[in-house]
């Protein structure tokens, strides 16, 4: 494969222009997504290629985001929603753990989520309590949500393919240092990378 160094933001921002050029049916929305790329720059672009109708900025109400993209889920459209700062995930949790996780069980296994709620967490910003969350232990005990937590851009990038091509939620959550912090190899061409399946980085 033919690498080049990109940062962990570029890898979010391609994974998301390819899967969104790939499928129709994929849609991305949240606060200032589109207009100005998000709070990070992640999604800087994409509104231009793609429009406001699959690029949609939202008012700040992070449980109407969740449950906006849940009833789409449910009707076919792949969303990937964004929280802001994974702290305000509590203001949606009522969504995530009733809704979101069980409707594929509720519902017998007809009906399924193929939602992807993408979040930052933000520890060492001077971003203040409700800024500076890491909040993967509450989403790790909820049944019926898988969770990923990239390190890399080689992974966030493959991984994030995955959560989006994924029929059942993903909370996806991004370190806001490793945004333009860290840079790493990463494929020019398509790869994703499965959910469950260790990599051994180094053998010892």
């Amino acid at each position: 494969m033919r690498m080049r160094e990109i940062t962990f933001a570029q890898a979010i921002n391609e994974a998301m222009r390819e899967e969104m050029s790939r499928d129709p049916m994929v849609v991305t929305l949240g606060e200032d997504i589109g207009l100005i790329g998000g709070n990070f720059g992640v999604t800087k672009g994409l509104q231009a290629e793609f429009g406001s109708d699959r690029v949609r900025d939202t008012p700040i109400s992070e449980d109407a985001i969740v449950g906006l993209s849940l009833g789409a889920a449910l009707v076919g459209v792949r969303p990937v929603a964004e929280i802001m700062f994974s702290t305000f995930l509590g203001c949606c949790m009522e969504e995530l753990v009733n809704q979101v996780a069980a409707i594929r069980y509720m519902s017998g296994g007809q009906c399924t989520v193929p939602l992807v709620v993408r979040t930052a967490n933000s520890l060492g910003r001077s971003g203040a309590a409700q800024h500076s969350g890491r909040n993967e232990a509450w989403i790790m005990h909820i049944p019926g949500i898988k969770v990923a937590i990239p390190a890399t851009p080689y992974d966030a990038k493959g991984l994030l393919k995955t959560a989006i091509r994924s029929n059942d939620p993903v909370l996806f959550f991004e370190h806001a240092i490793a945004y333009y912090g860290i840079k790493g190899p990463v494929p020019e061409e398509e790869y994703t990378i499965p959910f469950g399946v260790a990599e051994v980085k180094r053998p010892g």
